[in-house]
């Protein structure tokens, strides 16, 4: 009998829709191998990064099932190509004073020679892949200091790992620069700060981090192989590029600055090398279609724009470009090469855009929209517009969610049952759940996958335990894992397979958010996150205002509770506050996650209260506290 927990073979329906799909692309053009290899000088040393204390952060060893070019009947044969591309590694000779480090981490470290150092744009997830990075360049070509740090958008591949190139001290002694584009740290303190924790939960589906690497299981995550593990910190900026396009000299370089915000991130730009004829254009024309929302969540990004900062890039500097790098994959290489594939990236992301509004004005919905767009020939048929990452499916519905909202427009969906309620009614009214197995049973062997999840979802809301609909649900999401072209979708069905066999991972207790992170990010950021962690039932009745004063920065806070919310203004103090708090910021940050307490704060002279010093120590008594293992696939105990 079959242990019902084990993972299973590729279905025949599996292995015919792969090979289906096998056959409409053309796997004789191995462009994209020879440019991923172009420049190889040397490749990660054992494959592996680890901690000072031996801890691996880093092994792509655990990938070596993709050696070779046999097909793997449980991988789809596209995304198989792609996860066999990302494994080149280590370090690449762009050209003359261009240098990247990748494969690494699932971002790339570029890495300009200036005339007294280096200018490294991006750095990373983690400090100790970014070290790694660094010394693999030093390695070959010197000692050189670092004389700049650019990050180019606020996602946390690409800052992460600030302090394993760079150190606070040699910035404030005014021997390195870093510049990030406008609006950086408030975009970091909106994604990785206020809905970290959740974005952290759904980032395990979307990567993958907690399956097994195997023919069954991670085998890439479309930009690169997966996110490295380690120390996440952040330096601030020292330099902010507010104008559309700025200009500085960086070691001896011009740089053209040229912001593109509301694009890939919310805060994102570009960097022209003029004398370098290099473009680089962070992860705005990566050679995949990527996200308009990504499943871990985000703000819906806007294709339009996005497709406008494309075409306005080749407008401005393609006629000088003979080389064009991207904070993710391999470089493009010949002015001609470089136009043609950021006109057709402007026409990917413009494509989907308009044709989803197109049908959105005929009154389609989302789900509607999703099963019909596709590519045109032209783009379908270019393996760096194929959907590894984002794909036409769900960027279609983010479309449509930026324009008309989460509502369809149907009043039956505008106030319908939550899922505990919605689901005990649906079951009833399917016979039972015996009666509704029974039907998907029969369902799942025609291989009627997408419809045996979609209607095991209801059973196993009405009940959780239910271990026939847990078994046959994950057999239904293995068998999508295995077909699905995007890497993000293949991880979310596997690990939900994952979950449902085996239950949600229980991590060691670890806090909310990195200390670094937090101590980087603008101090109203601080303050709203305390905010959102207010319970309410704990505030009831309560008002007071406290004021707030950082000792080691000229900044202060008026913070007030009133009907059970807490608010803030900046540079501001209130007349009459139950308290006042002077503290370095420092110290406020330790206090938010828990490092020390109020209590220990005034014991050791760190923090200092003048007034109702309750006031303050309550405050934080009210602040709730968020368990990141929560359950997505089946209801959490609160709502049964």
């Amino acid at each position: 009998m079959t242990d019902e927990k084990q993972q299973k073979p590729a279905s025949a329906q599996t292995l015919a829709a792969n090979t289906a799909l096998a056959e409409k692309l053309d796997f004789e053009n191995r462009r994209d191998f020879e440019n991923a290899a172009r420049g190889h000088v040397a490749s990660l040393e054992g494959g592996t990064i680890a901690t000072g204390k031996g801890t691996k952060v880093w092994d792509l060893n655990e990938y070596g099932f993709l050696d070779g070019e046999d097909d793997i009947d449980t991988i789809n044969p596209s995304l198989l190509r792609m996860a066999r591309l990302n494994m080149a590694n280590g370090l690449f000779e762009v050209c003359d004073r261009v240098w990247q480090v990748r494969g690494l981490d699932l971002a790339n470290m570029t890495i300009i020679e200036g005339d007294t150092g280096v200018i490294l744009i991006d750095c990373m997830t983690t400090a100790e892949v970014a070290a790694a990075g660094l010394a693999l360049y030093r390695k070959h070509r010197g000692d050189r200091p670092v004389k700049a740090l650019i990050y180019t958008h606020s996602h946390v591949d690409h800052y992460g790992g600030a302090k394993g190139v760079l150190t606070q001290d040699l910035i404030d002694d005014g021997q390195a620069q870093v510049f990030a584009p406008d609006g950086f740290l408030e975009a970091v303190g909106g994604e990785n700060v206020l809905a970290g924790n959740p974005m952290t939960r759904r980032a395990q589906f979307q990567f993958g981090g907690l399956l097994r690497k195997g023919p069954r299981g991670q085998v890439d995550a479309g930009l690169g192989k997966i996110t490295a593990r380690g120390t996440v910190g952040l330096l601030a900026p020292t330099h902010v590029v507010v104008e559309p396009v700025e200009r500085h000299v960086v070691d001896g370089l011009n740089v053209d600055f040229h912001l593109a915000p509301g694009t890939e991130a919310p805060a994102e730009m570009h960097m022209f090398f003029p004398e370098l004829g290099v473009l680089n254009m962070a992860e705005n024309a990566t050679p995949l279609l990527h996200n308009f929302c990504p499943l871990r969540g985000s703000e819906v990004r806007d294709p339009r724009i996005w497709s406008h900062f494309l075409a306005d890039a080749v407008e401005r500097f393609g006629a000088r470009t003979e080389v064009l790098v991207c904070q993710h994959h391999w470089p493009t290489w010949g002015r001609q090469e470089v136009t043609d594939f950021l006109e057709r990236q402007r026409d990917l992301y413009k494509h989907i855009h308009d044709q989803t509004v197109r049908l959105m004005n005929h009154g389609w919905r989302p789900a509607e929209i999703a099963e019909v767009l596709d590519l045109p020939p032209s783009l379908r048929e270019d393996w760096r517009m194929r959907g590894y990452y984002g794909t036409v499916s769900h960027n279609s519905k983010a479309v449509f969610q930026r324009y008309l909202s989460w509502y369809d427009g149907n009043p039956a969906n505008l106030n319908p049952l939550p899922p505990v309620k919605a689901a005990r009614k649906y079951v009833g009214y399917m016979g039972g759940a015996d009666e509704v197995l029974a039907k998907a049973r029969a369902d799942f062997d025609k291989g009627e996958y997408r419809w045996v999840a979609q209607v095991l979802y209801h059973v196993l809301f009405a009940d959780p335990n239910n271990q026939q609909a847990r078994h046959l649900a994950a057999d239904a999401f293995e068998q999508l894992g295995y077909q699905a072209e995007s890497a993000t979708w293949r991880n979310a069905y596997l690990y939900a397979a994952q979950e449902l066999r085996h239950g949600v991972v229980k991590l060691p207790p670890r806090p909310v958010l990195s200390p670094d992170l937090l101590g980087a990010v603008a101090t109203t950021t601080l303050f709203d996150f305390i905010s959102v962690r207010l319970d309410p039932e704990k505030a009831l009745g309560k008002r007071w205002q406290i004021n707030w004063r950082m000792t080691d920065r000229d900044e202060t806070v008026c913070q007030t509770l009133a009907n059970e919310t807490l608010t803030h203004i900046m540079d501001k103090q209130a007349a009459s506050p139950v308290a006042t708090a002077s503290l370095p910021r420092e110290v406020l940050v330790g206090i938010i996650v828990g490092k020390i307490s109020v209590a220990d704060a005034l014991k050791t002279g760190s923090l200092s209260i003048d007034g109702d010093a309750d006031a303050v120590t309550g405050l934080f008594a009210m602040l709730d506290t968020f368990e990141m293992q929560f359950d997505i696939l089946t209801p959490g105990p609160e709502h049964l």
